[in-house]
């Protein structure tokens, strides 16, 4: 069977009698950096474990191995350096590959950065989006930047230090500067440290204050659009004046639906519909 276990992610103390439990019968152990896990391993007191190489640059390889020892019957056990393996992890591609094969998969809780930080941050938990870790720089990373407008529930990511202020000049530009976020840093271990300020706020915290340890932001959403009658009609006189200019009906439903929050295909078809009635405006 293959064990995901949730394993520290800062404070020895969080580790589960459960988990305990797993590593000690486990007969080979598959974790990010060896290292790591045996110092953990060490710490636990816990010996003669067989410990497998499994991360983001050797999973095709190193998965196909461990899926041969799951399928001789060996209990594999599944961490990550901290925290939950498969949450923003490489795990999750074992876990796909396991249950492909037929092969049982469990899991043992532990702790986990994101429902911690969500906990302290003091927005909204009802409904939240992960984002994970955003791609370090270029096309991927604005686009992912300008996705996060289109969330309405409290977002949660991770980031480095060496980008955290970048990362706030790229959210006040994409009209975040007024946002609440939670800066949750060091979670668990001696230094914890929660800030709560608006993201322009922070931006200007960050240019005066280095940023030092591991980082999970919380951010609130962007307000809705108002798509109420009185927006649908400011909606309906900005198709008429746009299709007047002679703009395109798919340009026309961008622009629409970017200023007034109409939906793009409903946009489209009354744009489509008044050019219909007037052709001279195509």
């Amino acid at each position: 069977m293959l064990y995901l276990v949730g394993t520290p992610i800062g404070n020895l103390k969080d580790i589960s009698k459960r988990a305990l439990e797993a590593l000690e019968a486990a007969d080979v152990i598959a974790c990010e950096d060896t290292r790591v896990t045996g110092l953990l391993l060490q710490a636990l007191e816990i010996t003669g474990k067989r410990l497998i190489s499994y991360h983001e640059h050797n999973k095709a390889a190193s998965g196909e191995g461990i899926i041969k020892l799951l399928e001789e019957g060996l209990n594999v056990v599944q961490v990550s350096d901290a925290g939950m393996p498969a949450i923003s992890d490489p795990g999750a591609d074992l876990v796909k590959l396991a249950i492909e094969k037929g092969i049982e998969v469990s899991v043992i809780p532990g702790p986990s950065a994101v429902t911690a930080a969500l906990a302290i941050s003091g927005l909204d938990t009802r409904y939240f989006h992960f984002e994970g870790f955003l791609p370090s720089e270029g096309g991927d990373r604005k686009k992912r930047i300008k996705a996060l407008s289109d969330i309405h529930e409290t977002i949660v990511m991770y980031e480095a230090p060496h980008r955290i202020k970048k990362l706030f000049d790229e959210l006040s530009e994409a009209g975040f500067g007024s946002c609440k976020a939670a800066i949750c840093r060091e979670l668990t271990k001696k230094y914890e440290q929660a800030i709560r300020m608006t993201v322009d706020e922070l931006r200007e915290y960050y240019q005066k204050t280095e940023p030092k340890g591991e980082f999970c932001i919380c951010l609130e959403p962007l307000p809705e659009k108002e798509t109420g009658a009185s927006g649908m009609v400011e909606a309906d006189k900005l198709i008429g004046m746009l299709c007047e200019k002679g703009m395109s009906t798919k340009d026309i439903a961008s622009v629409v639906s970017e200023l007034t929050g109409m939906n793009k295909k409903e946009a489209y078809n009354q744009a489509m519909k008044l050019k219909e009635e007037k052709p001279n405006q195509e």
